[in-house]
Parts: C-alpha cells; sequence; structure tokens
C-alpha cells in the first residue's frame, strides 16, 4: 500500500497489456470491489457470535474471489469503515465522495458492495460514482446465472434473479452492454425489457414456478424409483470451494467439474458409491453454500437441495485449512437449519469430512488429528487430492448407514419366488449363494421400517448374519 492511499484501501498490480494483443479483444468490466464493516458494539455480541465473525480482510478475498469468478477486472479492493449506516446511500457522504475519486482514477465501470443495498441505496450510490452498483445478492446472482447449465438450473436462477430485479427496475447501463452476463446484471440486451414491465416479470416468475413444480414432481418420482432399489443415499454440503466435487469424483470415480473457483459445480449430480463391506450407497453432489447466501436463492434451489432433505446422511466438507473454517461451518449450518435440518438434534445424521489436508504441514495435521479424535461429531480429516484418508471416511459412511439397517441371512425354496421379489424390491441384497434344486441363500440388509413386514413373509426363516 503507498502512503498516501486511502487507509482502507489497497490498489491491485495491474498486468501490462501485451503489444501484440489485437486491440479489438473485448476487455473485462473494470471494477472496484468494497467489503463495508459494520461497526457494532462488541458487548452486545456473544462470545459464540465473535469466534464465528471472519475478519474484514478474510471477507475481502471472499468478495474479490467472487469478482474474479465472473472475469472482472478488479483494479483495487478495500475494507470500508462504517461507523453508522446511512439510508440513502450506506457509507458516509465523506467516504461516498472519496470513493467516487478512486472509482474515476480507476476508470471502474462497475462497483461491487460486499454487502446487502437497499433499491434506494443502489441507485443513489450509481448516480454519486458515476459507474454501476452491485450488492453481495446481485453479485452471487450473477455467478450462478453463469455457472447454470442445466435447463432446471437456469430456471432457479433466473426466478431468484426476477424475484430481487422486481423491487430494483433500474435501467440498464449501455456502456455495459457486451458483458452480456447469465441474467443481464452487467447489462446486455433484454434487461431493459424485464425492468420495463413488472407485469411481465409478475408472469414470469409465475411461469418459472409451474415448471419448477414440475421438475420437484420429476425429482420426487426419480426418489421414488430409488428407493425400489433400496440404496441408503448421502449428500454432500458444504460451503463453497471446500472442495466437495474434488471428493464427490475421488469416492464415485465421477468426472464431475472441478476447479479452484468459488461456486463451480451448481447443478447437482448423483452417483453410485461403493462401500468397504460390499454394500451400495447413492450419493449426489449440491450447490455450495455461502455466508449471506440470498434467501431468494434458497428458495429458487429448495427443489434441488431436497437431495439434502432426503438424504440419509450428510457429509458436511469443510476447508480445514481456510482459516475461516469455523465461521464458514456455521454459515452451512444455518442455511441447513433454514431447509429444516438441525445438525445439533440430528448429530449422527451428519458428518463432518475436513478436507484439504494435504495443504497443511505436519505440526497442524497432526493436531487436527488429536481434535477430530476427541470431537462429539467424530470427524474425518481427509484429502481429496492425495486420498489420503478415504479409506477410513468409507468405513465411517458405510458403519453411520448400517447403523441402523440390520444384516440378516436367510434362505429360501423355489416356490417363494414372490419372497425373493419382495426383498429385492425392498432390502439392500449384499450376497447370494445358490444352494441347489432352485434353493438360495440371501445375506440382506433392511431398514428398520421393513423388519416388520418382512418377519411376516419369511417367519423363523430370517437370523441374524454372521459378523
Amino acid at each position: 500500500m503507498r502512503p498516501n492511499e486511502p487507509r482502507a484501501l489497497r490498489q491491485q498490480k495491474r498486468p501490462a497489456r501485451d503489444a501484440r494483443e489485437p486491440l479489438a479483444r473485448k476487455e473485462p468490466a473494470r471494477a472496484v470491489v468494497l467489503a463495508p464493516v459494520i461497526d457494532i458494539d462488541g458487548r452486545k455480541r456473544s462470545q459464540a457470535q465473535k469466534a464465528d465473525e471472519r475478519s474484514p480482510s478474510a471477507r475481502l478475498a471472499e468478495a474479490v474471489g467472487l469478482a474474479t469468478a465472473i472475469d472482472l477486472d478488479v483494479r483495487a479492493s478495500g475494507v470500508v469503515p462504517v461507523k453508522r449506516p446511512q439510508p440513502a446511500t450506506l457509507f458516509g457522504s465523506g467516504k461516498v465522495e472519496e470513493l467516487a475519486g478512486l472509482i474515476r482514477v480507476e476508470e471502474a465501470e462497475l462497483v461491487i458492495v460486499d454487502h446487502k443495498l437497499t433499491p434506494v441505496q443502489q441507485r443513489n450510490l450509481e448516480t454519486a460514482w458515476g459507474a454501476k452498483v452491485l450488492d453481495r445478492t446481485g453479485l452471487i446472482l450473477e455467478i450462478f446465472g453463469r455457472r447454470a447449465r442445466t435447463r432446471e438450473g437456469r430456471l432457479q436462477v433466473e426466478l431468484a434473479h426476477l424475484s430481487y430485479q422486481k423491487s430494483r427496475l433500474v435501467r440498464s447501463w449501455t456502456h455495459l452492454e457486451r458483458q452480456r452476463g447469465g441474467f443481464g446484471f452487467l447489462g446486455g440486451p433484454g434487461e431493459t425489457q424485464i425492468e420495463s414491465d413488472r407485469r411481465i416479470i409478475g408472469e414470469r416468475i409465475d411461469n418459472i414456478r409451474k415448471e419448477l413444480e414440475q421438475v420437484k414432481r420429476t425429482r420426487a418420482l426419480h426418489r421414488k424409483s430409488r428407493e425400489r432399489v433400496p440404496y441408503p443415499s448421502v449428500a454432500l454440503v458444504g460451503y463453497t470451494n471446500a472442495g466437495k466435487s474434488t471428493l464427490f469424483n475421488a469416492l464415485t470415480g465421477a468426472g464431475v467439474f472441478a476447479e479452484d473457483i468459488l461456486f463451480a459445480t451448481l447443478d447437482p449430480t448423483i452417483r453410485a458409491l461403493p462401500l468397504p463391506g460390499g454394500s451400495k450407497a447413492v450419493v449426489s453432489d449440491t450447490v455450495g453454500f455461502i455466508s449471506d447466501l440470498p434467501t431468494t436463492l434458497i428458495a429458487a434451489f429448495r427443489a434441488t437441495l431436497e437431495e439434502v432433505l432426503e438424504a440419509d446422511l450428510i457429509l458436511h466438507v469443510r476447508d480445514i485449512a481456510d482459516p475461516s473454517t469455523a465461521s464458514q461451518r456455521h454459515d452451512v449450518n444455518d442455511v441447513l437449519a433454514e431447509l429444516g435440518i438441525d445438525v445439533e438434534s440430528e448429530p449422527d445424521r451428519v458428518l463432518e469430512v475436513w478436507n484439504k489436508a494435504d495443504l497443511l504441514d505436519e505440526r497442524d495435521r497432526k493436531r487436527l488429528e488429536k481434535e477430530a479424535a476427541r470431537a462429539e461429531l467424530n470427524p474425518v480429516l481427509v484429502s481429496a487430492i492425495s486420498g489420503m484418508g478415504l479409506n477410513r471416511l468409507r468405513t465411517e459412511i458405510e458403519r453411520r448407514l448400517n447403523r441402523a439397517r440390520l444384516a440378516v441371512e436367510i434362505e429360501i425354496g423355489p416356490q417363494d419366488g414372490a419372497l425373493v421379489n419382495w426383498i429385492y424390491e425392498h432390502c439392500e441384497v449384499i450376497a447370494r449363494d445358490d444352494l441347489g434344486e432352485g434353493a438360495i441363500s440371501l445375506r440382506i440388509r433392511v431398514a428398520p421400517d421393513q423388519r416388520e413386514r418382512l418377519g411376516r413373509l419369511a417367519g423363523s426363516r430370517v437370523k441374524p448374519a454372521a459378523e
């Protein structure tokens, strides 16, 4: 930082332009990223709340990461203390003028404010700074718009975008028209049509909700068909960029897109997961969570997140090498609570996976291994990249899934075809041996809600499986 710079801001190094590059090449939008820190009396916060808060520098780094995730050219970024939030502009008038000077010097077309802005604040700041302004919600929605690939994902993002934009019908900034982001936050063809008519927006929202209801019904049918092949289900959740997709690929051998960027994966993927004891599970990779995740997105993605609600086991993947891992854990648990999953009351249903152990030095890794051994939730320390701890993770997944599923053996004669059919539809068959003359022996695992029915159908032939 240079001595004459504003204390709260630091300039980003600008890469020199290669003279061989064609002048007609479209440059990414120039942006300034601001992370407001509201001054709240520390005495009003509990110790737990203080421990869960991430530092201003960590918040700023995440905001810059969100901006670069959609290829913005971040010219400057900084933490901006806000002693008393102003209803009209959030920042005080002096700070607004100071930042206006910085924005002019950097020739920024876009200003990211890592905080929720009211429509009035957004419009006033755009007028004062002469640049397009996006708050945290708008930026996250823009990223989701870029990442969505399936029709379902695009519908969910569009619903969230329209719900957000309905109260912010601000004229498009024509000088950003070349930035054709997911659904027009950065300008582009179509945005002014959306913003010109609330009635059209309302009708489109209604139509999308109807289409998503059909998606919800279709997904429910898929779950029902999976239940007929009774494998337990596992869902991966976690803070964005915690390594969920990399872990998903390592466990299942899938080729899901995984990269070191925020929200690399948006659309859910489901694969089979073979377990050490010969059983199987169905595992789903879901969208990453983030602090202050817009409620419009949680509502829009509820159909996708139902995979989490219906899961027998939830793997909470944490980036244990991140200094903000404790606050990220708190944020993920908050989103799960909003979905109706209380981690504190269902500890057996949630397994914490402490990922990215390969980024730790030997001393920190040993310390975390001891800490994991003492923790109540019995977390597993792994590295999805190196493979460290994955065998133990598979074993722990199987142990937790099978805790309530009784393993039994049963001998069935050739006349009991209906019983065999029922077992294959409602139980997990681990092994099958032919006994000759049409008789078979099955080693199966039975869910608690099917034990009574199996007892009625098979009677005394059901015996506990040998260890």
